[in-house]
């Protein structure tokens, strides 16, 4: 091998190490084969049923599960997702945005306004997220996974006005 070609190989072979370790971090394939299960119980504190509910519909990956809001008896508001299931991935949150939930797509549900209720706990399972002080719930319609890596929607739930059932 002559002189001039040896360096040009070794500063190949780095530079595809650098990219390949770059694009491990970045999109960590790894976690599509992996699943985090938490199961949070109900508050014990929760008031009455909830006001608001809503289930999940698919935008980047399959993602299905019930959301709901509880008041809770000391004055604080829970977001409780039921039988969540969703892919992994990294940077995967929780929102309440004020955007409307779109069938064929998550991608405006950044648009607006959003409140980052903090890291999805797991990808499958029952969680609880505390819903902050003062936030009017009034003005957000809808609660995304939201990965913010790549600023995408996992799966949204249109949040709606829970009809109380009739008694007999």
């Amino acid at each position: 091998m002559s002189r001039i070609k040896r360096p040009v190989l070794w500063i190949s072979t780095a530079a595809v190490v650098v990219v390949a370790a770059v694009g491990l971090y970045l999109f960590q394939p790894w976690r599509l084969f992996t699943t985090n299960r938490v199961d949070e119980a109900v508050p014990a504190s929760r008031q009455a049923q909830p006001s608001v509910s809503g289930s999940f519909i698919s935008h980047e990956h399959e993602t299905s599960g019930s959301v709901e809001v509880q008041q809770l008896a000391d004055g604080r508001t829970n977001l409780r997702l039921t039988n969540l299931r969703t892919s992994d991935g990294p940077a995967l949150h929780v929102w309440l945005s004020d955007q409307p939930v779109e069938q064929d797509g998550g991608g405006n549900l950044d648009d607006g306004t959003h409140i980052d209720l903090g890291d999805l706990k797991g990808n499958e399972g029952n969680q609880n997220y505390a819903i902050p002080a003062g936030t009017d719930l009034d003005r957000f319609s809808t609660v995304t996974i939201w990965c913010e890596r790549f600023s995408v929607s996992f799966g949204a739930a249109e949040l709606k006005q829970v009809t109380a059932a009739a008694s007999p």
